[in-house]
């Protein structure tokens, strides 16, 4: 039977905010497009949703779908969900009159449009300029040649109502690139990546969380955590605030630091801990980015891939387990490298490794999860293979940990 991975890549807004998600797909041999020759009609989408679910693997959030030629000229596609696709035309669509009249059906019955990947060129614009009026979107690929009149054909697209997206933009510097040149949406990888300040110091305040959550999952003394929370008044005030948000009910009025810790306990305190760390502001409880959800996702899929192999796995291990995911973006917020953070905190070796060179079981999954996030296939069976995990067991996995990451975000919108 053939193994079909479903995944999805955020797509950004300036403010680094989720706006939608690029649907990735791949088989066993690591082909990625939706063709009408592989797939005689839309029933690859279909199964997507009958299999995963719209609501659980996209949330409240649409998706861009590649598609081609074929399978644009193939009337099935009339059946797809309007409200929650977002068709991407393959750069080898051809835009002749049969491709031109099949967009102006679709647009006409408000789907929405978006030419894939494209090196953006004169040319090309000139090529596509017959269907300009019905797309919404643009994509332009960033790691292809960027020219001095990429910036002005941007202008030109947005002057037709086009939201550009800025695709392949996998670290801080194609991200300022496409930045400089105007794009609306950004693609790819580059929130892991950032720009690494040289000589830059950890945020204090940020760190002093770390170090919190690190006193927590270590089980050190309640009162020593009482203390370093006393520390940090900022944290202080939040914390009070998140237990008075409704989700906590407790019958006694909360009388110190000490009372909240024992009556809410390690685990959701140091769960709270890491949205503060990906917060966009410690002082605004309503900001998270991108990151903040990507590390969630991160932390279940350690947990629960270690808890696949290792049925009897120890509670130590599985909150080592989810520290990696935790601590593994950090250098993404603070702008330091990862060594930089570690030096500044008491996490033992395995951590340590796992971060710095993925070596041991820690290092195996947190390799895993990275490649589980491209859609590596060969890795992904590779490690399935070596624990004796069956694919099918490895794919509900992968859907658990997206359906549980949409539920905390639907609860920090709620």
């Amino acid at each position: 039977m053939e193994h079909v991975y479903i995944g999805r890549q955020p797509i950004i807004d300036k403010d680094e905010n989720t706006f939608a998600y690029d649907i990735l797909y791949r088989d066993s041999q690591n082909k990625s497009n939706i063709t009408d020759n592989r797939h005689a009609s839309a029933t690859v989408i279909n199964s997507i949703l009958n299999k995963f679910g719209r609501s659980a693997l996209l949330g409240a959030y649409k998706a861009f779908i590649k598609i081609d030629e074929k399978f644009l000229m193939n009337d099935i596609i009339f059946s797809i969900p309007k409200d929650f696709f977002i068709f991407s035309l393959l750069e080898s669509v051809e835009i002749n009159e049969r491709v031109i009249e099949r967009v102006e059906q679709l647009f006409a019955k408000e789907y929405t449009l978006c030419m894939n990947d494209t090196t953006l060129t004169k040319e090309r614009l000139a090529e596509c300029k017959p269907i300009l009026k019905e797309l919404s979107f643009f994509k332009i690929n960033f790691q292809k040649e960027i020219k001095e009149e990429t910036k002005l054909l941007i202008k030109e697209l947005q002057s037709h109502n086009i939201q550009v997206i800025a695709t392949r933009i996998e670290d801080g510097i194609y991200y300022d690139l496409a930045t400089r040149n105007g794009c609306d949406l950004f693609q790819g990888y580059f929130l892991a990546k950032p720009n690494i300040m040289e000589n830059e110091k950890c945020d204090p305040s940020q760190m002093g969380i770390l170090k919190l959550y690190n006193l927590l999952i270590q089980d050190t003394n309640i009162d020593e955590i009482a203390s370093e929370f006393e520390k940090n008044p900022a944290l202080t005030i939040q914390l009070l605030q998140f237990i008075n948000s409704g989700y906590y009910s407790f019958k006694n009025k909360i009388s110190s630091i000490h009372h909240i810790l024992t009556l809410v306990g390690r685990k959701p305190l140091s769960q709270w801990l890491m949205l503060m760390v990906y917060s966009k502001s410690v002082s605004n409880k309503n900001s998270y980015s991108p990151l903040m959800i990507m590390a969630k996702s991160r932390t279940e899929l350690m947990e629960n891939l270690l808890k696949a192999i290792r049925p009897d796995v120890k509670s130590n291990a599985l909150g080592e387990a989810y520290f990696v995911g935790v601590l593994s973006l950090v250098d993404a917020v603070f702008k330091v490298d990862i060594s930089t953070v570690l030096e500044s905190m008491q996490v033992n070796d395995a951590v340590k490794v796992a971060l710095l060179r993925e070596e041991g079981l820690l290092g195996e999954l947190y390799a895993l999860v990275k490649n589980i996030e491209v859609l590596n296939t060969t890795a992904i069976e590779a490690f399935a293979l070596k624990y004796d995990l069956k694919l099918s067991t490895v794919q509900n996995l992968i859907l658990e940990s997206v359906e549980s990451v949409n539920r905390f975000e639907a609860s920090l919108n709620a």
